[in-house]
């Protein structure tokens, strides 16, 4: 660079060092970007506030849904259990009906054979039937005693066997699959000798 080069550039640097007004132009500028800086650092922080809200609010919806879905199922599953059990109740009746003509019918009699068989065949069915929907039967000779699954009706004493056996079902209880216990077992119970 030759001398008056330098000199040039040496006196425009004086010139715009010594210049007010250049000074007062950075002056003003970097206060316009202090105020859209804090102006900028404002609306992010609202911004981070609402997206704070908005997901506050999203997972609340997400709970209550869960809930209600779950409340759903409960109650769906309440009123399956409450049909079956008054389907139950509606049925039992007829299967103690058939188990009585059963039990009751002349099996030597050759001419009432043929009514017997199907009153044996339809007992089967029904009960496969209200085996596949749930219904289970409880027949418990030989078991002990259940007071969730057994009403004992009367006691007996049974040589060889132990107190509190059940020997004898005078009906047979229903539960459904679970363990909801519809009708208990009636039985009769062993006890010891006095």
């Amino acid at each position: 660079m030759s001398e008056e080069q330098k000199q040039t550039v040496d006196e425009t640097i004086e010139s715009v060092l010594g210049d007010e007004n250049v000074e007062a132009d950075v002056t003003e500028s970097i206060d316009t970007d202090a105020a859209l800086i804090e102006e900028l650092t404002q609306k992010l922080a609202a911004a981070e506030e609402e997206i704070k809200e908005q997901k506050d609010k999203v997972i609340r919806a997400q709970a209550f849904a869960q809930n209600e879905i779950r409340k759903a199922g409960i109650d769906a599953e309440s009123r399956r259990k409450s049909v079956l059990k008054n389907f139950a109740n509606a049925l039992t009746p007829v299967v103690d009906h058939l188990e009585l003509a059963i039990q009751h019918a002349d099996k030597e009699n050759e001419a009432i054979k043929p009514m017997l068989d199907g009153v044996e065949m339809t007992l089967t069915e029904l009960l496969k039937a209200i085996s596949s929907i749930g219904i289970q039967q409880i027949d418990p000779i030989g078991e002990a005693l259940n007071p969730e699954k057994h009403q004992a009706m009367s006691m007996q004493v049974v040589e060889g066997v132990e107190p509190n056996q059940v020997v004898a079902v005078m009906q047979k209880g229903y539960e459904l699959s679970g363990g909801q216990v519809i009708r208990p077992a009636m039985v009769v119970v062993s006890k010891a000798a006095e």
